[in-house]
């Protein structure tokens, strides 16, 4: 299924299609009025957080899980998440009847802690972030057998989200640009082999958190980076590390990636919830908040921009209200 050069390739993304289609159904893609006349842009938005757990890396736990062996569903899976990770792979576990251990930062989003709960799984606080917590899953799993998930090197994961950006060129062919925001970098990664694949002339742009910066810096440089910190409210894109299939990918198609500011995925998410009535996390937000930092690259472009989820805790939405209220 997959190449050294070439992990995931757009068959693979077809075929997650067919896996996926008979569990989740199609996410709406909305062109937005109020934001396109604000942004001078035809704007659609793809509302992934209108999915059972809220976010679109759903896609890639039901795909990975379809596909394991019996004897890896025997042995039960393992993964480290901030969140929507985790209850990818505890749906997807309990979907079809596998174990699931999922270890979480000590600091995780206590929504998304409890909905990893709520699907079977057994959750586990490790670390003071989402790589701490990573280290302690990975020794987890080789001490107790568990098959490991990991959050972005697992070319089944990165096939299954590629079906959001699939469903974005198959209801959007004549699409400009494709907004993505990264974390662990297999959204972008996928966009790149879905959208580059079936029209090369689509730009992705890619986008990270100013104080989560690792797969930025790595694809300025060309090299693998990571950070001493990841210190951002938006927890899916909170990595210090970036991590080498995906960067693989992202360093031969995606286009460009933009740093946006805390205060400016807070406005996003703002914007969503005023213009479109969604509410968006802060990975959710990142893509229009780079929208409005690239105004006026993408006017008069027709531009999708990811909504990736939206399980932001309302503590979190009252906070952003109080401080950007005038």
């Amino acid at each position: 299924m997959t190449t050294q050069q070439t992990p995931v390739t757009l068959n693979d993304v077809y075929e997650a299609q067919k896996t996926i289609s008979k569990y989740l159904p199609k996410t709406p893609l909305i062109h937005s009025l109020s934001l396109s006349e604000k942004l001078g842009c035809s704007t659609y938005v793809k509302l992934e957080n209108t999915l059972p757990t809220g976010a679109f890396k759903i896609r890639g736990g039901i795909n990975l899980i379809a596909n394991l062996s019996a004897e890896e569903k025997r042995r039960g899976v393992i993964a480290a998440s901030t969140g929507n990770h985790a209850q990818s792979v505890a749906y997807a576990a309990q979907l079809f009847g596998v174990k699931a251990v999922i270890g979480m930062p000590k600091n995780a989003n206590p929504l998304k802690a409890e909905a990893t709960r709520s699907f079977g799984a057994t959750v586990e606080l490790h670390g003071k972030d989402y790589d701490e917590a990573r280290a302690w899953v990975e020794n987890e799993a080789q001490a107790k057998g568990y098959r490991y998930i990991h959050s972005a090197n697992e070319p089944l994961l990165i096939a299954g989200v590629g079906t959001l950006y699939l469903e974005i060129m198959q209801d959007l062919p004549d699409v400009d640009v494709i907004v993505v925001p990264i974390g662990g970098g297999s959204g972008a990664a996928s966009a790149c082999i879905v959208a580059k694949a079936l029209n090369p002339n689509v730009k992705v742009i890619g986008v990270q958190a100013e104080n989560a910066p690792a797969v930025y810096q790595s694809w300025k440089t060309g090299k693998l980076a990571q950070t001493a910190s990841a210190d951002t409210f938006a927890e899916g894109l909170a990595t210090r590390f970036t991590f080498e299939m995906t960067f693989d990918i992202l360093r031969k198609h995606l286009d460009d990636i933009v740093l946006v500011s805390e205060t400016e995925i807070k406005r996003a998410i703002l914007t969503l919830l005023e213009t479109n009535h969604q509410l968006a996390e802060g990975a959710g937000a990142a893509s229009t908040a780079a929208a409005f930092k690239l105004r006026e690259q993408l006017r008069g472009k027709k531009v999708a921009l990811a909504l990736t989820g939206g399980n932001l805790t309302m503590e979190t939405l009252r906070g952003i209200l109080e401080e950007l209220s005038v």
